[in-house]
């Protein structure tokens, strides 16, 4: 499948048979030329990979899809699921505007949303950019690195025959909603496709390119709710609906059983069965959901306040508030949404509460009262209740069975990953902890595909096997230095980098929201095509390419930089237009070859942590579904850090000084003499508002949130050690490589 250096060059040798003379040599055929090389080193070999990757999907079979999406009302809320919120029991969300997303409609193949949006004063407003009225959103969830069959896993997205099924389902909804236009059920169609827009984004990391239609759509929704609801108001009519035994026949509890009181009751209904209240709270929650996935996490909360306007104690929105609040570094509040949610919730049907109430624990013990204890005391009585609930799952033979089992395993997950907290944080107690960990992820990996160790292997082997010396042509990309890359293996300190580069005025950090990455697969096909019309249409594409990606980066930033506001809003600390981006995707460390195809000149920073002390963090975090599933495995997690650093050592030999790598010890030991050699490598002056970068108010959606809001400190390193006997197993299969001799490409001043 791919061609070697050594067949390209097998035309070398004398023109005349095998007893020419050493002298005709000087008439050998002269040796491929840069753009041969990448012809067919590159661009055939990806082609064909292209190829068969499409094959293997089809022959895998198309992947189940949720067809209740398409209908106004669905029976998925009477089966127990975890999050059986309006999202995850694919209720349609509802939107807002009064000036209809006509161009989204009407743009079926590549929606350009507008980024104005005409809202009423009460309700929260996509402020126009600065540069454009049009932009396509490009967040990403955390790139998945595992290698489930499951969609959410899959990497080539465009050639998906998932993701062409969710593209024809996506027009289809669209078409109901033109022609549902001054209907009475135009509401209805329109949170149709926005909740499919906003599921499609979960589940293909692809830059989330739907997100802007679908706070559009949103909007248009609820301003015709709002309409609706005012009229009912003014005529004296019911604008909620009475509970009934039909509508909570779900919950097993009765007891404190707050679904049976006020919205709570219709989280579970269809959207065809909710009130007008009803439809206006799941349809701002779920707003409020997409505006978090947008890293607009002030809008995020605004939303999940107007639903709770209606209903203070609206689960969904507290749930979802609570999330939001943590980002934005108010642990406090979002320690009560939580609480008040565990109170609430009997059932544990929003069992992520339990991991963010663990959360803002660890970051301030006082958050509530009683601490800690008071976490831990309703956790010791719940175990046993969710253990007894998991068994009776286990026995059950209908459809609802597995639903039902990955339900009670993640609430039992959660929990016990919270005691670890508890443990590892609070009472110091190793034994303790351990236990809880390691039950916690093997609740987790028991919901899981088994790791598909051949194909990672294959995946870096295909790696090396096409980027090889000398194939990048000459003059290919763009000379633009505006976005530097950061990359590494996971909890390796990236996001340390980043928040640090950030505190400069001439540098924007996006989080893990990268445009790069979003785009890579349409890149790799538009790549593909151009490489076969001709290295001049081959170079004006690739340079296209890079161009449109630094276009998007800029309108993603102002985009969400319009959309800040309050007292954390950025554009009042930018005195000045930032001239860098930075892409945090770690992941992006495996296409470091197309980095450096479309942006030869961009700083690339590698960020490398003490192997297992990366390793170890990253065996005890519950990264969100589909992006680090199989770290919580010792086989999958070492396959996965050799995979790592096989590639990085890889990079080194055909680009040798190509990625700058910089030590995460040395960044926490001796920022003041690291950071001015990291500025000059990223062509900014020196600033020393880089060294107060924790200070900065700055919304940081990751897991690391808490940590990085505490500045810079050592005490964490070799922090493993402390868990040393119990990863053994661990350390063998990491080998040599618990040592990593990496030749750094910054030091600090100071040393």
């Amino acid at each position: 499948m791919v061609v070697n250096n050594s067949s390209s060059s097998s035309a070398n040798g004398s023109n005349g048979g095998g007893g020419q003379k050493p002298a005709a040599a000087a008439k050998r055929a002269p040796p491929p030329s840069t753009w041969t090389v990448f012809l067919f080193h590159f661009a055939l070999p990806m082609a064909l990979v292209a190829i068969l990757s499409n094959i293997n999907d089809i022959y895998s079979g198309l992947v189940s899809f949720p067809s209740h999406l398409l209908h106004h009302t669905s029976n998925t809320a009477k089966t127990m699921q975890p999050k059986l919120s309006t999202e995850s029991s694919v209720k349609m969300p509802t939107l807002s505007p009064k000036e209809r997303p006509t161009a989204a409609v009407n743009n079926q193949q590549h929606p350009q949303t507008q980024t104005t949006v005409t809202t009423t004063t009460t309700r929260p407003t996509v402020a126009t950019t600065k540069s454009s009225t049009t932009a396509t959103t490009t967040q990403s969830s955390k790139t998945s690195t595992s290698t489930s069959n499951h969609p959410r896993h899959r990497q080539n997205a465009a050639s998906d025959p998932f993701h062409q099924q969710m593209e024809t389902n996506i027009r289809t909804l669209r078409h109901q909603y033109k022609q549902a236009v001054n209907t009475p059920n135009e509401h209805l169609a329109a949170i149709q496709l926005a909740d499919f827009l906003k599921y499609r984004d979960t589940v293909i990391h692809d830059g989330g390119t739907y997100q802007m239609e679908a706070i559009e759509v949103y909007s248009s929704a609820l301003s015709l709710l709002e309409d609706k609801w005012r009229n009912m108001m003014t005529n004296g009519e019911d604008t909620r609906k009475t509970a009934t035994a039909h509508d909570n026949e779900h919950h097993d509890d009765q007891e404190n059983d707050y679904y049976s009181t006020g919205l709570n009751h219709e989280i579970f209904l269809d959207y065809g069965s909710k009130s007008i209240e009803g439809l206006l709270c799941a349809t701002y929650t779920n707003l409020g959901k997409t505006y978090f996935m947008s890293n607009m996490f002030e809008r995020a909360v605004q939303s999940h306040n107007q639903c709770l306007s209606y209903d203070h104690r609206y689960i969904d929105a507290l749930s979802s508030r609570g999330q939001a609040y943590i980002i934005l570094g108010k642990y406090k509040e979002a320690a009560t949404d939580f609480f008040q949610v565990l109170y609430m919730d009997s059932n544990r049907l929003f069992g992520n509460v339990v991991t963010g109430l663990a959360r803002c624990l660890s970051a301030d013990d006082n958050v509530i009262d009683g601490g800690w204890e008071s976490l831990v005391q309703l956790l010791e009585a719940d175990i046993p209740r969710q253990v007894e609930s998991l068994q009776r799952a286990k026995e059950l033979s209908d459809d609802s069975a597995a639903a039902t089992i990955k339900h009670y395993a993640d609430i039992l997950k959660h929990m016990h990953h919270a005691m670890f907290q508890y443990h590892d944080i609070k009472t110091k107690n190793v034994s303790e902890a351990w236990k809880h960990l390691s039950k916690g992820n093997e609740y987790k990996m028991s919901t899981l595909a088994p790791f598909d160790e051949a194909f990672e292997l294959d995946k870096v082997s295909r790696l090396k096997n096409v980027f090889t010396p000398g194939f990048w042509p000459a003059g290919m990309g763009s000379d633009t230095k505006t976005p530097i890359f950061i990359i590494g293996f996971v909890r390796s300190g990236s996001t340390l980098l980043e928040r640090i580069l950030d505190a400069h005025p001439l540098i924007v950090g996006t989080g893990e929201d990268s445009v790069f990455n979003g785009r890579l697969d349409s890149i790799r096909n538009d790549i593909i095509k151009a490489s076969m019309a001709g290295q001049g249409e081959f170079l004006q594409t690739v340079k296209k390419l890079a161009d449109d990606v630094v276009v998007d980066m800029i309108k993603r930033w102002e985009i969400i930089d319009a959309n800040t506001n309050s007292e954390e809003d950025l554009s009042s600390e930018r005195a000045q237009e930032p001239t860098r981006f930075v892409d945090k995707m770690l992941s992006n460390y495996m296409n470091v070859g197309f980095i450096h195809l479309l942006f030869p000149n961009a700083l690339i920073l590698h960020v490398a942590r003490e192997p297992m002390d990366s390793i170890f963090s990253a065996f005890k975090h519950d990264f969100p579904p589909g992006g680090f599933d199989y770290t919580s495995e010792f086989s999958s997690l070492a396959r996965l850090y050799h995979g790592y650093r096989d590639v990085m050592e890889h990079w080194d030999k055909v680009l040798p000084g190509r990625v700058t790598h910089i030590r995460y010890e040395d960044l926490v030991k001796d920022l003041p003499g690291m950071a001015p050699k990291i500025l000059e490598k990223a062509g900014v002056p020196w600033d020393p508002a880089v060294l107060e970068f924790h200070q900065k108010k700055h919304a940081v959606n990751t897991l690391s949130t808490t940590q990085v809001r505490k500045g810079v400190y050592s005490h964490h390193l070799k922090g493993w050690k402390r868990y040393e006997e119990f990863l053994e197993p661990l350390l063998k299969r990491i080998g040599s490589r618990v040592e990593f001799k990496l030749s750094t490409s910054l030091t600090p001043s100071t040393s």
